[in-house]
């Protein structure tokens, strides 16, 4: 079993998306002093798009990355592609009023679909499966929320699927745990780590330039533009996007303080033998349940089965395979005798109203981050708002709102605060299994 180890560093880490991924793009880190209209701080799914965007465009574009591009979350998710956020459509509207909100439904509905078509238009090889994604419900409860969700997305003309309990059951191929559910068929999935590096692919060949190793150490102004500091080299620019996300640091005061990162865990087994492959997500679907503390799997292109599930708030430890094994387990109890390959894990950016946040932080510096889990749509999406913003359209243009930075109150606090409230959602969800059997 390949397991990443504890302390983080600079080259990429082990995974099943490291081990099955297109080749790297060949990236060489900054050395001297050059000049752009854009500098992207970066080189994940939101910084990428905003490249290739920005070069569309015609424009200078520089991005830089302290790892190389996919490092981060975008090469560690469970590259499940999933249209929405996390609030569902009429609460969105009630919370932004009836024609803001309905433009940032009509967006995040779009997510997946311009993910999607990214891939077609620039013909980017990252197994790119668009069968639907499965919310699945846990308990009765729970159904009754995932059923108002879906019917929220059907009003607003999404074909979407209710599914009975022997259909989730037959659909996913699990044990009988689920209480039914809903299919939303414009999800999918992608090989995570592909997909970056087929969106740096396509940015380079739009005439961006991207750099490898070349940590920013320092952001200043003169007035006029910015001037970003790595080891060996410096770039000036008119504009900068900072697209670090569950990654920040101090660059920007506040901003790392804005989200709090925690850990997704994931597993994925050796590849299934093919009548067990048969039975398992028919279709090439992908679900992620309705649990506190969801679960998520799908399958890889070669049929290992991927498992994913929250982690803890600190750097992942060697064992923290164990309890998403007994968790795969229990949902597919014909994998007892395939052995897990790789464990691995990634930070998720979360924010305190479970909304991304695009922020203009001063003249001509831009950001946006935080995708509360997901992150493969809304931050492709996400890029493209920010290369509007550094293109120079104006904030109230975009479907998307535009919020000043506000720290966390006491986010030094935040990590013994959400470490307790995992806790009490186990609980919970472990309460919800005796209960219902699940």
């Amino acid at each position: 079993m390949t397991r990443i180890p504890e302390m983080e560093q600079p080259s990429l880490p082990p995974s099943l998306w490291a081990a099955t991924a297109e080749p790297a793009p060949a990236l060489e880190s900054l050395q001297g002093a050059i000049r752009a209209d854009v500098l992207i701080v970066g080189g994940g799914y939101t910084g990428l798009s905003a490249a290739l965007h920005l070069a569309e465009a015609g424009r200078d574009v520089v991005l830089l990355d302290a790892g190389e591009p996919g490092w981060g979350a975008s090469g560690r998710n469970g590259g499940q592609v999933i249209p929405g956020l996390k609030d569902d459509p009429d609460a969105l509207e009630q919370r932004l009023g009836k024609k803001a909100g309905a433009r940032l439904v009509e967006t995040v509905g779009g997510a997946a679909d311009e993910v999607f078509a990214l891939i077609r238009e620039h013909g980017i090889a990252c197994d790119a499966v668009q069968e639907g994604w499965i919310q699945p419900a846990h308990t009765d409860a729970a159904l009754v929320t995932a059923t108002a969700r879906a019917r929220q997305w059907e009003e607003r003309g999404v074909p979407i699927r209710l599914l009975s309990a022997d259909e989730v059951h037959a659909r996913i191929g699990c044990s009988p745990i689920y209480r039914g559910g809903w299919l939303d068929p414009r999800g999918g999935t992608v090989q995570p780590l592909s997909y970056a590096r087929g969106l740096a692919k396509a940015a380079l060949k739009q005439g961006a330039q991207l750099f490898r190793q070349s940590r920013v150490q320092g952001l200043e102004t003169d007035g006029s533009g910015w001037k970003a500091r790595t080891a060996e080299g410096s770039v000036r620019a008119d504009s900068v996007i900072l697209a670090t996300n569950g990654y920040s640091d101090g660059l920007w005061p506040g901003l790392s303080r804005s989200v709090v990162p925690v850990f997704s865990q994931q597993l994925a087994t050796r590849p299934l033998p093919e009548d067990l492959r048969d039975r398992v997500l028919k279709g090439g679907v992908s679900a992620s349940d309705t649990r506190r503390l969801l679960w998520y799997f799908r399958l890889d292109r070669d049929g290992r089965l991927l498992m994913g599930g929250r982690g803890t708030m600190d750097r992942p430890g060697l064992d923290q395979g164990a309890p998403l094994l007994q968790a795969l387990h229990r949902l597919f109890p014909d994998t007892r005798d395939i052995d897990p390959e790789f464990v691995w894990a990634g930070r998720v950016a979360m924010t305190a109203d479970h909304l991304p946040h695009l922020h203009v932080l001063d003249r001509q510096v831009f950001a946006g981050l935080g995708f509360n889990g997901r992150g493969v749509a809304m931050a492709t999406v996400m890029g493209r708002l920010l290369a509007q913003l550094a293109n120079g359209a104006g904030p109230e243009s975009l479907p998307f709102p535009v919020t000043p930075l506000k720290p966390i109150p006491f986010h030094g606090f935040r990590g013994a605060a959400v470490r307790a409230m995992v806790q009490y959602y186990r609980f919970l969800d472990a309460r919800d299994a005796r209960r219902h059997g699940g």
